[in-house]
């Protein structure tokens, strides 16, 4: 159900953005662990047996079973104790695991249990001091790793125009201060701070790296890199590379939860901006029009403000995965903003990324490439930028170069909260090179991520059909009918971006076996 959070105890779930809240603050949990605790949450007291479980956290992907108790393994230790002091998920010998304790459902709501009391944010937040990797190895020559290393993602953060990062002169002063996030927060005047740590053994090599919200204290993000150290310069690049691309995504996210809390009067032009950004990813037509609501609140303050454009250029394009009735009008809307953000500041990726998926959506091929080519210029660890350049490919026919680039996406970023939008971006490769069954494994994630992702279930429907497995194509088309009750071959012939008439075709095959007329 859209909107629909669980809150238990100190905790609230919110499956729609894929996030766990302990008393307001983000916990560190993988989508894995989001889906499995999601599953238990929607049953509390039954018990959900393995096979249930695997399919929530794994829909369409044979695992082992020891992948699930790892997974249930790491969210008890996220969780912690119950209030009664024992585990909140039981494990049923032999046969699953049982949620013990009380859930409330609940939909989002003005001083609901989960509200917490509001903070002050200022543009000042969104800025970064990036510590001292330590060097934790027995080779002290080895602390050149270290250093280098943090230089270089200093370097790469500070890519990132809309991110103020401190110069590696202030941050180096805390190699041996031993300060914790809150007091270098204090001292430097961040908002977050990232830190991390580097171990070689041999010809191995493991990095660490945690993002901290400076002043609450908590851990945004953490992410593990074990690789072998064959190169040392291009594996020092593909770290910093890493750290960076998944870094970006996570703190528009935590910036963004900053905005709600605060009254939507006092919000700036930039805090309008990321008070919009959460509602622009959910693909929900309700929350279309309160971004764009935001966005142009944000545009009457600053007329010149090109990521507000941007992202209104982006809003009204994804119109058509929602099935929005004037699509040709949305279409029109958005190339207008997005052309103006690029002439208002050429050097912003952003700008480039949301024409470029305007070109695509209106099955303009080459100038999609062209425009999604420059975002990746200005920023090469752009990893939403790959995944949209993957989706060009992939409506073009080009199904080998676009799964290509959403590896490099799912490199980048393994972790990004756009992970339904990849998912179905990877459907249509395969869909396209007749990979049909393959084509609904990853569609069947898709929309289990994003239950009210319009896109992916007419694409499962599709590829569904041509599989041969008519009961999903039937369902999905129901689903996909309940989101865009006008949906039919001829809005698919019209407004579908897959460019290729036989593609379109081949597709329009699959959703008339699925029952489409």
């Amino acid at each position: 159900m859209l909107g629909q959070r669980f809150i238990f105890g100190p905790f609230v779930l919110n499956p729609d953005n894929g996030t766990l809240l302990r008393q307001g603050e983000l916990v560190a949990v993988g989508q894995k662990s989001i889906l499995l605790l999601e599953a238990l949450l929607r049953r509390p007291g039954e018990v959900l047996t393995k096979s249930e479980l695997l399919d929530a956290g794994w829909s369409g992907i044979v695992v082992e079973e020891s992948n699930l108790s790892v997974q249930i393994a790491s969210l008890r230790k996220q969780l912690g104790p119950s209030p009664s002091g024992g585990e909140w998920i039981a494990t049923i010998p032999r046969v699953g695991y049982r949620f013990v304790g009380t859930v409330d459902a609940a939909k989002p709501a003005t001083g609901s249990a989960s509200t917490v009391a509001p903070r002050e944010i200022s543009r000042r937040e969104l800025s970064i001091a990036v510590l001292p990797f330590a060097n934790l190895g027995d080779d002290p020559e080895q602390e050149y790793f270290a250093h280098g290393l943090t230089e270089d993602i200093i370097t790469g953060l500070s890519r990132l125009r809309w991110l103020l990062v401190t110069a590696s002169d202030s941050s180096f002063t805390y190699k041996v201060s031993g300060a914790d996030a809150k007091q270098v927060g204090r001292e430097l005047g961040v908002g977050y701070v990232l830190k991390g740590s580097v171990r070689r053994s041999g010809q191995r090599v493991r990095i660490i790296a945690q993002l901290i919200d400076a002043l609450a204290g908590s851990q945004v993000w953490a992410e593990r890199y074990d690789s072998d150290l064959v190169d040392f310069f291009a594996l020092q690049d593909q770290i910093t590379e890493s750290v960076v691309a998944s870094i970006e995504p996570h703190l528009y996210a935590a910036e963004g939860f900053r905005s709600r809390r605060k009254t939507p009067g006092s919000l700036d032009a930039w805090g309008l901006v990321m008070r919009a950004m959460p509602y622009i990813w959910t693909w929900a037509s309700s929350d279309n029009e309160t971004a764009l609501a935001y966005l142009k609140r944000a545009t009457e303050i600053d007329p010149g403000y090109a990521r507000a454009n941007s992202l209104i250029a982006w809003a009204y394009a994804a119109r058509l995965h929602i099935g929005w009735a004037s699509v040709s009008e949305s279409l029109d809307l958005a190339l207008r903003f997005a052309r103006l953000a690029v002439e208002q500041d050429g050097e912003d990726p952003w700008a480039h990324l949301a024409l470029g998926w305007v070109h695509s959506n209106s099955r303009r091929f080459r100038p999609a490439v062209e425009e999604l080519d420059a975002a990746l210029q200005l920023n090469p660890n752009f990893a939403f930028a790959h995944a949209m350049l993957g989706m060009a490919y992939g409506y073009a026919g080009h199904a080998d170069e676009g799964l290509r680039h959403l590896s490099l996406a799912l490199r980048l970023s393994p972790r990004d909260p756009q992970q339904a939008r990849y998912l179905s971006t990877t459907g249509i490769c395969h869909f396209v090179a007749k990979r049909f069954s393959v084509a609904v494994g990853f569609l069947r994630r898709s929309v289990q991520l994003r239950p009210h992702f319009l896109a992916a279930w007419k694409t499962l429907a599709a590829a569904a059909g041509l599989s041969g497995d008519r009961e999903v194509a039937i369902s999905a088309l129901a689903e996909a009918k309940r989101l865009q009750p006008d949906l039919s071959i001829d809005w698919i012939e019209k407004y579908h971006p897959i460019v290729h008439e036989k593609d379109r075709a081949m597709y329009i095959e699959g959703l008339r076996a699925a029952g489409l007329e």
